[in-house]
């Protein structure tokens, strides 16, 4: 009576092994999950370093927009300029569309951030506007 059967070892071996086989099954699956996570991650990470890159240093944004209003075709255009510690106000009560078409072109080539933008019609050669760039 003190002796184990040899069929209740081997029972007990057949179902640790399928316990072990159905938890490796899972972990696989878990395994598979946190590679599609890690990748997903990896690449919001890069699009996060691209943007970074683009819009993250704000000494270099503050003198190309200061290099870009001193440009010679918007001074006759009394651009005024309200800085702010996150970002920079820009406004004219009168410019004329030659000086607009200048400003938009240089801005919207360059990675700004432009935060608010108005613009409104004064005559067919004029308009107002206001914009907000954020660093």
């Amino acid at each position: 009576m003190n002796r184990i059967n040899p069929i209740h070892i081997a029972i007990l071996l057949i179902v640790i092994l399928l316990f072990v086989v159905v938890r490796l099954g899972s972990l696989k699956n878990e395994l598979t999950q946190a590679k599609s996570e890690y990748k997903k991650t990896e690449e919001v990470a890069s699009k996060i370093l691209g943007f970074k890159e683009a819009y993250g240093d704000k000494k270099e944004l503050q003198k190309s927009l200061k290099k870009l209003l001193s440009l010679s075709q918007l001074r006759s255009a009394k651009l005024q300029q309200k800085i702010q510690k996150n970002s920079i106000i820009l406004s004219s009560q009168s410019m004329d569309k030659n000086a607009l078409n200048t400003l938009m072109g240089k801005l919207l080539n360059k990675a700004y951030n432009i935060s608010a933008f108005k613009i409104k019609k004064q005559s067919s050669e004029s308009v107002s506007f206001e914009m907000e760039i954020k660093w």
